[in-house]
């Protein structure tokens, strides 16, 4: 009969064989924080419907110690809360694969006494594995649901973290009249840093944050206060799709998009967008407002703007268009110079934010050539 303990165990020994290189004190932290206490209930897929599944036999405890995502909250029910017979729709809250978790640990590099901001509390697992690095006094966490921000307040507390601020607030100002903070790290994703975060780390603190994109081929981001207010840093190697930051400002919904329009061949298909390596590149490249909506579906609620591209076994993919500009042209560009320039991997990548001004991804070849991208 496999334990708690024995299940934590495997979780820690297979995060460290999954991890190039990861610090001890990263790995102990896993070994000493639980998991199952901050996700007593987790949804299950089962074909269109969201299942809850409650603590209790021994299947239950291997799944909360796999590496893998749990969900944990399906159109903001959460799986405390849901019906046995599940609830549709899609995720909004979940606690993240603890491997990614230990690599985004890794690159904050904590130390006992260091100031932590954590941007996105959801179960409070991560905000424990960070009192347990820091000490739990140096702790802030904010969430923007309530439900949320209650729920790992309560948790926290009796993991014995209880030192620990929750915060309910929206996560794009950070936690003003906190700071600053030595760290700040973000468990969802955001299309550039929001100021405040700049704003609350210290000179030489570190920012760990996933970047997100139009094509969901979202990349890990580490960076480095600078003097003059600004930051830079790399990307980390792993791909991370992270839920979006949800701001108080909210988030335009996503309509249908014509199935009619211009239809031509492409050379590129629909299947490239599942590239983790080519989306990173190409979400570069698309203008900020276009969203995939689904599959090969790309559109672009400034001006109307889709395309929807298909492919055929056997035959050549096709594209439909519509609104004032073809879209899918914009990813054959992109897969073109992707393709020449050898399928650069996100690591290669650099993130310059200007304090006030611009923040820059910028591409550096093996010859020296530059090319940059405005977030």
């Amino acid at each position: 009969m496999t334990t708690e303990l024995d299940a934590r165990i495997r979780l820690a020994r297979d995060i460290e064989r999954g991890a190039s290189v990861l610090s001890s004190r990263v790995v102990e932290a896993f070994l000493n924080v639980p998991r199952h206490p901050f996700v007593p209930a987790f949804y299950r897929p089962e074909g269109t419907v969201h299942r809850p599944w409650r603590s209790g036999d021994e299947a239950w405890m291997r799944a909360v110690y796999a590496d893998e995502v749990l969900v944990t909250e399906v159109d903001g029910v959460h799986a405390e809360d849901a019906p046995g017979a599940g609830v549709g729709g899609v995720a909004t809250s979940s606690s993240t694969a603890p491997g990614l978790m230990a690599e985004m640990l890794d690159a904050l590099d904590v130390r006992p006494g260091d100031r932590v901001l954590e941007v996105g509390t959801g179960s409070g697992y991560n905000a424990a594995l960070l009192c347990h690095l820091a000490g739990a006094g140096n702790v802030t966490t904010v969430d923007r649901t309530g439900r949320l921000a209650d729920a790992a307040r309560e948790r926290l507390g009796a993991a014995g973290f209880g030192a620990a601020v929750v915060v309910r607030a929206d996560g794009a100002v950070g936690c003003p009249g906190g700071g600053p903070f030595d760290r700040i790290i973000a468990t969802c994703s955001v299309r550039r840093l929001p100021p405040a975060w700049l704003d609350q780390c210290v000179t030489g603190g570190l920012i760990v944050a996933p970047i997100g994109n139009a094509l969901g081929g979202g990349a890990v981001v580490c960076l480095t206060k600078l003097p003059d207010g600004g930051a830079a840093g790399r990307f980390l190697h792993r791909p991370a799709a992270f839920m979006p930051l949800r701001s108080d400002g909210g988030a335009a919904a996503v309509r249908e998009v014509p199935a009619t329009g211009r239809r031509r061949t492409s050379v590129v298909g629909a299947r490239v967008l599942d590239d983790h390596g080519f989306s990173f590149w190409a979400g570069l490249q698309l203008p900020l407002a276009v969203v995939r909506v689904g599959g090969g579906t790309l559109h672009d609620p400034a001006d109307g703007s889709t395309a929807q591209a298909e492919d055929h076994p056997g035959r050549p993919s096709t594209v439909t268009t519509s609104g004032p500009r073809d879209l899918w042209k914009i990813v054959e560009s992109a897969y073109t110079t992707w393709r020449r320039h050898h399928r650069p991997r996100r690591e290669w990548f650099t993130l310059t934010a200007v304090p006030g001004g611009p923040q820059l991804v910028t591409y550096t070849t093996p010859g020296g050539g530059t090319t940059s991208w405005t977030l």
